[in-house]
């Protein structure tokens, strides 16, 4: 659930951003950074398409992994160079190129377990700062990740945890039949620790008051800690079975990754393979699930194999046009819950407005990791939600920081303070809970106005 656009960038911020890949990935990464620093795309003619062109960016032609045309363009002067290409081998060599003549951070893409488990670049791994990468990032992993959270809470349709899992987040949807339908908020009886930080009615998040009244339809953006948000779900949100059956159309790199995931957490699955070779390949790592050599869009062969009677249907082919295509064939066969991979973040909107229950992107997820520790390090934004629209951000108050109720602070905008980290402590904060020097504060903010939330919170 991951989008950026014009992020909320501190005053007189700007880096240099160099980025090897005129891809999708390029694109998402570029057009989110364009506005607020100086970025530079780097790739061979025949890669660079008018989506580039149209911003107000360098286009340099050539092979990042020449030394030649790093210094002829001045590309050796970047701050932050990202090598985001379709090949993991072009990304290794041209960040090892780029850190022999620059000082540059670097962001290497691998896409292949093999690249990734050698290097060892977990997130936050030091491995490797000083030979050519800072940060290795394997979206189809975070991916994997965000599809694991969204299927284990069957109400959510976007789920985030934080403070160690002691605190989270829970987007889920009003249905006509919920309790908590046409009434407004004030009116609600939820678990103690329990806030609604944000409602998105029409494809438009907005921060909610007590008097705001919730409709069918709407999405709700809950906060608070992990056990009250569990009784949460398993009361206003309850489903009437658990999830223990999935079936995943594609058997690539995301598809095997997350059948592993779900057999580890006993979720039986069923995996689509229309590529016999890697149907046998996958068969011999997965223990537990069924492996099919057939196409997803064959509504046939999904009704044979009663793909319908599955709890969540997952499409992850490496084509959004023959996920949505699978997705819909699975609607029609009356699949409780279908989720969607869509490559291009454009797409995600487009195949939830069609009916797709979800739809994610595995680059949301990467452009969110080089953003939180490589264009604003000393800010956490540690989500967005809704393409963007919203973000939480943590910011740790300086210790001059003079104590005072939340009910007191006069934030220059509409934002909530969901969560206080306080030493071993986490708090789900009331009007009248004091807050202190040194405190570390979740805030859900509008993206718009989330610099100017950030800039008041360290400097009132």
């Amino acid at each position: 659930m991951y989008f950026f656009g014009k992020m909320g960038s501190k005053e007189d911020f700007k880096l240099k951003i160099v980025i090897y890949g005129a891809n999708n990935k390029g694109c998402l990464i570029a057009t989110s950074l364009f506005e607020d620093h100086d970025v530079v795309i780097i790739d061979q003619p025949e890669n660079i398409t008018d989506d580039f062109l149209k911003l107000d960016i360098e286009v340099v032609k050539g092979n990042a992994a020449d030394i030649k045309i790093l210094k002829e363009s001045h590309l050796d002067e970047c701050d932050v160079f990202i090598a985001c290409t379709d090949s993991d081998e072009a990304n290794i060599v041209a960040c090892i190129m780029m850190k022999s003549v620059s000082q540059a951070r670097t962001v290497c893409f691998i896409s292949k377990e093999e690249y990734y488990d050698s290097l060892n670049a977990v997130k936050n791994s030091n491995f490797n700062r000083d030979v050519f990468a800072d940060y290795v990032i394997r979206p189809e992993e975070l991916l994997t990740q965000e599809l694991f959270r969204i299927i284990t809470v069957p109400s959510a349709t976007h789920v985030e945890n934080f403070a160690n899992g002691k605190a989270r987040l829970l987007e889920c949807p009003i249905k006509d039949t919920s309790p908590i339908a046409n009434k407004k908020i004030r009116e609600c009886v939820f678990p103690q620790e329990v806030l609604i930080v944000g409602i998105t009615r029409n494809g438009e998040l907005s921060i909610p008051s007590g008097d705001t009244e919730l409709k069918s339809g709407d999405k709700v953006i809950f906060m608070g800690s992990a056990k009250s948000l569990d009784i949460l779900a398993a009361t206003v949100f309850r489903e009437d079975t658990k999830i223990s059956s999935v079936v995943i159309i594609g058997g690539g790199t995301v598809g095997l990754l997350l059948a592993e995931t779900l057999e580890e957490a006993d979720i039986y699955c069923k995996v689509f393979e229309k590529n016999m070779k890697r149907c046998e390949y996958i068969s011999e790592i997965l223990k537990k699930s069924l492996v099919i050599n057939g196409d997803g869009t064959d509504f046939q062969l999904l009704n044979n194999e009663q793909a319908e009677d599955a709890d969540v249907l997952i499409s992850v082919t490496d084509s959004d046009e023959k996920n949505l295509l699978c997705s819909l064939l699975a609607k029609q066969a009356g699949v409780k819950k279908v989720i969607s991979r869509a490559s291009k973040p454009t797409n995600v909107n487009l195949f939830e407005k069609v009916g797709i229950d979800v739809a994610v992107s595995p680059n949301e997820a990467a452009l969110h990791e080089i953003y939180n520790h490589l264009i604003v390090p000393d800010i956490s934004i540690l989500a967005t939600v809704e393409r963007g629209q919203g973000e939480i951000v943590e910011i740790e108050l300086p210790e001059s920081f003079q104590q005072r109720k939340i009910m007191d602070l006069k934030l220059p905008h509409k934002a909530v303070i969901a969560i206080i980290k306080r030493r071993n402590r986490v708090i789900i904060p009331k009007g009248d809970t004091l807050v202190f020097g040194k405190d570390n504060l979740i805030i859900f903010t509008m993206q718009e106005t989330s610099a100017a939330i950030q800039k008041y919170m360290l400097n009132c």
